[in-house]
């Protein structure tokens, strides 16, 4: 017997297009890669690849506040003892994920530890990049040894809310009728050069509303960017069902946080009242990207800090800006983590904070930390496949980004390619 729906799971449920409609009933029986071609050729998605396509291929700098990169934030020494990545084991699961394939398939999945490719990571359902395997289309048991690597590299938490935004995809799948599109190995993974206990190398795992990049080198980790997202924001039946949503610690303590503020530091923070503002300039709310800034091809984007400044809040202000970056970077491991945390605290003094939207418990809002060495940002999105053309609580957005260049590890990768 399926688990009774709760009253906040069944809302999504308002939603669902009715029978034989055009938004479903046309993609009914079509694959990935079938798809990959419908969307080139929609007016609204076509748009979005259009746009987008081109932007990989610009040489890599990093996301900047003014378009100026600042020298030393990401020095390459050895982890310190006690905060290494798990990297041998990381080199056992690639290993056997490689040991699966035969050269032509392992010869797909492989790039050098720089390859632009990168960069084609995206978090729509459409398949705009074909980079490395992708999953669906896989041996089981290659599959679950793409899985072991994930699961070997991440924190268990890290892990669990990563395979669970796979799941809510294929549940997704199942509830709307496509699961040729939308299932929870609708992903692609990839292999950034060779597995060492030294040397650079990691993966990337992307696919709908699930995008990490993780490299090590010298026993450093960095993940990032990581973009985490569902619709709807949890399972309500069946057998992987689960009460909450996965991102009940990246919405209760910000919410809290803009209760804290005081009145003068609330208007400072809220740079937009409205989801979709008047105000706002053109090009603020983006088809795809809605309010997110910091999302797929945008490597080298200048974002301003907006806001309040977050070393001028109250103590337990302060506290919940920090816990939010934590749990943001909560699919690190324990030690990197630590490394990750004490990197982004010696900045706060140069970290913002800011809001668009309403701030009551239930409300829709987006909201932005940013700083020198981490952007993490969270919005409420419009409906997809779901019917609803306003923000929902139940469809959320967040990405994860390392400004100044090291993203996907790169400027560890550079320091480590100039020393030899």
């Amino acid at each position: 017997m399926s688990p009774a729906k709760s009253p906040s799971a069944a809302e999504f449920r308002r939603y669902l297009y009715p029978p034989g409609h055009p938004r479903i009933a046309d993609l009914v029986g079509v694959d990935a890669y079938a798809y990959r071609e419908v969307a080139r050729h929609d007016d609204f998605t076509g748009g979005l690849i259009e746009g987008w396509t081109p932007l990989y291929l610009n040489e890599f700098r990093g996301v900047t506040e003014d378009g100026t990169l600042r020298d030393g934030l990401y020095r390459l020494t050895p982890a310190r003892p006690g905060e290494e990545a798990p990297v041998a084991a990381m080199i056992t699961a690639a290993d056997a994920l490689l040991g699966l394939l035969d050269d032509a398939t392992r010869e797909r999945l492989c790039y050098p530890v720089d390859a632009p490719e990168w960069q084609t990571w995206a978090n729509p359902e459409f398949m705009q990049f074909d980079t490395g395997l992708r999953l669906d289309y896989q041996p089981a048991e290659v599959r679950q040894a793409a899985l072991d690597l994930v699961r070997a590299s991440l924190s268990p938490e890290g892990y669990e809310i990563t395979r669970r935004m796979m799941l809510i995809n294929g549940f997704l799948g199942d509830v709307v009728g496509l699961p040729a599109i939308l299932n929870d190995f609708s992903y692609n993974i990839a292999l950034y050069g060779t597995p060492d206990p030294r040397a650079p190398w990691g993966w990337q795992l992307y696919g709908h509303h699930a995008a990490v990049n993780c490299l090590v080198v010298e026993g450093r980790m960095s993940l990032s960017p990581v973009f985490l997202g569902a619709e709807p924001d949890q399972i309500d039946e069946g057998p992987n069902a689960a009460p909450g949503t996965p991102f009940e610690r990246r919405i209760t303590p910000a919410v809290e946080l803009m209760a804290l503020l005081t009145d003068e530091q609330r208007a400072a923070a809220v740079v937009y009242q409205q989801m979709v503002d008047p105000a706002m300039p053109a090009g603020r709310v983006h088809p795809g990207d809605e309010r997110h800034l910091a999302g797929a091809f945008q490597d080298n984007r200048v974002i301003a800090p907006e806001g309040v400044r977050v070393a001028d809040l109250a103590p337990r202000a302060q506290r919940l800006v920090l816990d939010l970056v934590e749990e943001f970077s909560a699919l690190l491991p324990a030690g990197p983590r630590a490394a990750r945390m004490r990197e982004v605290e010696a900045h706060l003094d140069e970290t913002w904070f800011s809001w668009i939207g309403a701030h009551a418990p239930g409300e829709v809002f987006y909201y932005r930390i940013q700083s020198p060495v981490v952007i993490a940002e969270l919005d409420h999105h419009c409906g997809v496949f779901l019917d609803y053309d306003t923000p929902k609580p139940f469809h959320i957005h967040t990405v994860l980004r390392t400004p100044h260049g090291n993203d996907y590890g790169r400027a560890w990768v550079r320091q480590w390619q100039a020393a030899r």
